[in-house]
């Protein structure tokens, strides 16, 4: 066999390394599609989490005080600590990191969808009471769409924290890119670990970015208030 060609950018093991991108190219295809589902679904159980956690929070006050204080405390454990904790549970699998992002989504969504209810004014309330709206009408069709700006900038926290905390999963086998991470890290091949790695900055700005997007047509009133 002959030796590398001096300009084959992978037998010199550089950062920048097109032949990388084109070689393996269907691995890095399976690592962000990987990547793109262990973001989505925790987030997705999240959110159906967080939202009748909220409404609970507000109907009843008394109940904020332990949700919230249940959610900061989970949000504050270490993410290998917490893998841990739920090793008995699930196991070496994708539902260890799934339910791990879970917990850590909870904390940024109750919050804020928390603070969103919060903030809609009593007297749109006491109207809407007036014109014969039930607590459940009331709910979905004025409290929740008014507390969307602060729910959705809570959506947007915790989609790019996940995206983020998705490489920790790589220490269980199940980190999307995070694998790729880890394994070029152990084996100190650059181009890997820079290509991966900027594609998990471009799926968190992404995200964010279509975030935006939706949160922006779901309340074109703060646009027109802004303007």
């Amino acid at each position: 066999m002959s030796p590398p060609a001096p300009d084959d950018c992978l037998a010199r093991n550089t950062w920048i390394c097109g032949e990388y991108l084109s070689t393996r190219r269907h691995i890095l295809l399976d690592a962000v599609l990987e990547h793109l589902q262990l973001t989505a679904v925790p987030v997705a159980l999240a959110l159906a989490l967080a939202v009748p956690l909220a409404v609970i929070a507000r109907r009843w006050g008394w109940a904020a005080g332990p949700v919230l204080a249940v959610t900061t405390i989970l949000y504050t454990i270490p993410s290998l600590a917490m893998f841990s904790l739920l090793l008995p549970v699930y196991g070496l699998s994708a539902s260890l990191v799934v339910a791990g992002l879970v917990l850590y989504s909870l904390t940024l969504l109750v919050r804020n969808i928390l603070a969103g209810l919060r903030a809609v004014p009593e007297e749109t309330r006491q109207a809407a009471r007036g014109m014969g709206y039930g607590p459940v009408r009331l709910l979905l069709t004025v409290e929740l769409p008014l507390a969307l700006p602060a729910a959705m900038a809570g959506l947007r926290i915790a989609t790019v924290s996940a995206v983020s905390l998705v490489t920790i999963g790589a220490i269980v086998g199940f980190g999307g890119l995070g694998n790729l991470i880890y394994a070029g890290m152990n084996t100190y091949f650059k181009a890997q670990v820079l290509t991966a790695s900027v594609l998990c900055v471009v799926i968190a700005v992404t995200a964010d970015l279509l975030l935006l997007g939706v949160q922006r047509l779901l309340t074109p009133w703060t646009r027109a208030a802004g303007s």
